[in-house]
């Protein structure tokens, strides 16, 4: 893993990338025929993330990932008020324990490692890649590879019909550009890790069907417009893109 890396950074971050969707979909597949949600999934992204933290340990890569404090005050990013106010959307149809257990429990552990892996892998790995190169075409393929991503959503049996995923893969696109303003300019990946994370596992609580799937698209289109537009552009305004 070590002399890819070395030999090629941005094909180290693709095979992580391609290595990830695919398992994630395989395992998401097995655990949905076991019977129990993300009983495999859950056991693969525990082990995905322990060989990544411990690999990036190991070779002292640490500061280099943002595995570190934020060099720039909370408050210069509004102390994060517009993430949580995304991952507050997990409420907004109700509040109700999902899956029951132990599905819920994999599940809460599945999505905590998802959050960690994805923005070690698209604003880790793949982004210090191209970063060298060019600061803005950084930016975008990160931003971009890790919304269309979410595309697998249509074929791994999660039940998105076509308008759901597209409306998920656009704010997926603009949340990522939002984390890796944050990841650049701060210099740390603990506050998008932590956020990521609480996203996706706060999931479980969601009473998801309480409301009908129009008002629920309308809803995070209009996160999308006002919260994470809005917040791009603060960072944008705030940040010299030329600030270290």
């Amino acid at each position: 893993m070590t002399k890819l890396y070395k030999k090629s950074e941005i094909s180290f971050a693709i095979l992580w990338i391609v290595a990830y969707v695919v398992l994630s979909s395989l395992a998401d597949q097995l655990s949905e025929s076991y019977g129990i949600i993300k009983s495999v999934t859950a056991v693969l992204h525990i082990a995905m993330s322990l060989i990544l933290f411990f690999w990036i340990r190991n070779n002292d890569l640490s500061e280099k990932y943002g595995f570190c404090r934020s060099t720039i005050p909370a408050k210069r990013f509004l102390y994060y008020l517009p993430l949580i106010i995304i991952a507050s959307t997990a409420f907004w149809s109700g509040i109700k324990l999902q899956y029951g257990y132990p599905g819920a429990l994999l599940y809460f552990i599945s999505m905590c490692c998802v959050g960690f892996l994805e923005e070690v892998i698209f604003r880790g790995l793949l982004f210090r890649a191209m970063e060298k190169d060019n600061l803005k075409t950084a930016m975008i393929v990160s931003s971009l590879t890790f919304g269309l991503g979410h595309i697998v959503n249509l074929f791994n049996g999660s039940g998105m019909d076509l308008a759901s995923s597209m409306t998920q893969i656009v704010l997926a696109v603009l949340l990522g550009f939002v984390l890796v303003l944050i990841f650049y300019y701060g210099k740390s990946l603990i506050p998008c890790i932590l956020f990521h994370s609480a996203n996706n596992a706060l999931k479980v609580f969601s009473a998801d069907g309480s409301l009908d799937p129009q008002t629920e698209m309308v809803l995070n289109l209009v996160v999308i417009a006002i919260v994470l537009g809005g917040y791009s552009l603060y960072l944008v305004r705030a940040f010299s893109m030329k600030e270290k």
